[in-house]
């Protein structure tokens, strides 16, 4: 783990110093980011801090695609989640990331996030690796269309939807209406051929498409290191880039407040809100001198 000089050591911006050292030392990071990069913009995460789940686990693919009733409450949910995703903004997270792919200290973003957040602050190389959440697609001809627009059809469809309705917001978009009927509720269909409409995202039970993991895997081959920010790793497609790291040797950092499935194959672990300590980071990475020798020096 890392070791921070004395001066540093007690300051709320600590970690901040110890993970601009080791980009210093890593000039081209592997990065990973979760939920926990996303929850400053408003958007809430799945896990705690323990890893366990804070809520339901998220509808299954198979259970979507058979269950009628399955589909009518996903698509009632998503109906009053939508707006809060589509006018969420970036945070410092996103903003400092998109500052160090600027700076050339990217190899590649890879997020598990499905809103789009990095992309808005300024990122250009991103892999979606569970896809995206403004993009819904017919699972019967493969149309794609915007998520807004299929938003104005369910409005359409379910004019008695209209008024605002007082739910807790879930993640991706999702809002919890355990207390509310959606038995009723029409789910969109293909404007083109009436089939099954599906947000392009992946769910749970569903393969992530294996071109995204071995784009993946071929940029983890290519950095210096990983860097996972804000996520518990506890879903195997983005656990099995940490393992990938660890057995090519290459260093792993961790940034997230609590634990995570992969805490024993790091090589250094900051227990920190991700915002403020990228953002600590990317400042001293623009000063003059970049990050303290002493930092680097205590590095182990």
């Amino acid at each position: 783990m890392t070791r921070l000089p004395p001066s540093t050591r007690h300051r709320p911006d600590a970690p901040g110093h110890a993970l601009a050292a080791w980009l210093r030392a890593h000039p081209r990071v592997f990065v990973l980011t979760g939920a926990g990069c996303s929850t400053a913009s408003g958007i809430p995460d799945y896990r705690d801090r323990d890893g366990a789940w804070k809520r339901k686990p998220p509808v299954t693919f198979e259970a979507f695609v058979r269950d009628p009733a399955t589909r009518a409450r996903y698509w009632a949910r998503s109906h009053a989640g939508w707006p809060m995703v589509s006018r969420a903004v970036p945070n410092a997270a996103h903003r400092a990331l998109a500052t160090l792919e600027a700076d050339g200290r990217v190899a590649k973003l890879v997020t598990q996030n499905v809103d789009g957040l990095h992309q808005r602050a300024g990122s250009r190389d991103v892999l979606d690796l569970h896809g995206r959440i403004d993009a819904v697609r017919c699972l019967a001809c493969e149309a794609r269309m915007p998520r807004e627009s299929v938003q104005a059809q369910l409005v359409e469809r379910n004019p008695e939807w209209a008024h605002a309705i007082d739910v807790a917001i879930a993640p991706d978009g999702d809002a919890d209406l355990d207390a509310i009927d959606t038995t009723t509720f029409v789910a969109p269909a293909c404007p083109r051929c009436e089939g099954l409409l599906k947000p392009d995202v992946v769910f749970f039970g569903e393969n992530v498409p294996r071109q995204r993991v071995f784009a993946a895997q071929a940029a983890l081959q290519a950095a210096d290191a990983m860097l996972v920010i804000g996520s518990s790793l506890m879903v195997y497609s983005g656990y099995r880039f940490a393992a990938l790291a660890r057995e090519a040797g290459l260093p792993l950092a961790i940034l997230t407040n609590g634990a995570t499935r992969a805490d024993g194959l790091a090589t250094d672990k900051w227990a920190a809100e991700c915002g403020n300590t990228l953002k600590t980071a990317v400042s001293l990475l623009a000063g003059p001198l970049g990050p303290m020798t002493s930092d680097l020096d205590n590095m182990v």
